[in-house]
């Protein structure tokens, strides 16, 4: 078998436009060969999809999947919303979603993982980007699992089952009733949508999160005594929680409750008790810089006339 060396791997790189890891594979698939493994990369989908990476693709579907004690939501992107609603796309999100309830919440160990009906997640997008013409991505990718007790989803903007713009799990531990457990996890999920929580309680928040608040607290109120700005500072990161921690915020199906104050309330008809573990929560294309486009202008470029 010949040798893969680095400069073979940047030519058909170069050639290709494919990732590194791909041109090596297809390299040492072929013994060297830069034409073949060209070839194999076409075959693969590959080379084309590459052709398309640059693009941005901040449209596409978020995915739940429930099994069990697990559960996972993850945010497939493509260029337009269009492809959302092409039957393809919807069953590559709905695969990768069953995929990633074995794999957890790594979006590498979920794109190596094998993809029913052969191949790797990873080789899976890869064909749909040959075949539907969009540059694609596995952005992200979260689970939760409880021991007891269930995760609890919501969908909002559906497309289908299980497949929309917002997606919410959430984890409950108890040994209660199931059925009420079901209906409370559906309602906390969809409060996780309306509100979109930074974290659990203000023990869970990113410390570089509190610390910037607490600088701010002290700005707004330099010069004054440090007993007082202690007071101030204490207030202000209870009000922080109340709009930002989960367990914290005023339940939007009853304002006059916190999701804490609930969950305690519900132990009774739950028949034990019940404790909120975790929640994930993504919403498509959140933090992707989208282009702006000027189609009035592609249109005219591509007639090869100007305004």
């Amino acid at each position: 078998m010949a040798a893969i060396t680095a400069g073979m791997v940047k030519e058909l790189r170069d050639k290709t436009g494919a990732g590194m890891m791909d041109c090596k594979t297809a390299l040492s698939a072929v013994d060297g060969d830069i034409e073949a493994a060209i070839d194999w990369l076409r075959t693969k989908g590959l080379a084309k999809a590459a052709k398309k990476a640059g693009r941005v693709a901040a449209e596409g579907l978020v995915a739940v999947a429930i099994a069990g004690h697990s559960g996972v939501v993850v945010e497939l992107n493509s260029e337009t919303d269009f492809v959302a609603r092409n039957l393809e796309f919807q069953a590559l999100a709905h695969g990768i979603a069953n995929v990633a309830l074995e794999r957890g919440g790594d979006v590498d160990a979920v794109l190596a993982h094998h993809y029913p009906g052969g191949g790797t997640v990873s080789e899976a997008v890869a064909n749909a980007i040959a075949t539907i013409g969009e540059n694609m991505t596995l952005r992200r990718v979260a689970s939760l699992k409880v021991s007891t007790g269930l995760i609890g989803s919501y969908v909002h903007g559906a497309v289908a089952d299980g497949l929309g713009k917002i997606g919410v799990i959430v984890a409950l531990e108890s040994t209660g009733n199931a059925d009420e457990l079901a209906v409370l996890g559906r309602q906390l999920a969809m409060h996780v949508a309306a509100t979109n929580p930074v974290a659990l309680d203000l023990a869970s928040v990113d410390p570089e999160v509190l610390a910037r608040e607490k600088a701010i607290l002290a700005e707004k109120n330099a010069g004054k005594p440090a007993n007082v700005l202690e007071k101030i500072t204490e207030s202000g990161l209870k009000s922080y929680a109340k709009e930002y921690c989960l367990l914290e915020q005023a339940y939007i199906h009853d304002g006059s409750k916190s999701v804490g104050q609930v969950l305690k309330e519900i132990e009774g008809k739950v028949g034990a008790p019940v404790k909120l573990t975790g929640f994930a929560r993504f919403a498509l294309g959140e933090g992707i810089e989208k282009e702006e486009q000027d189609f009035a202008a592609e249109v005219a470029a591509a007639g090869g006339t100007t305004g």
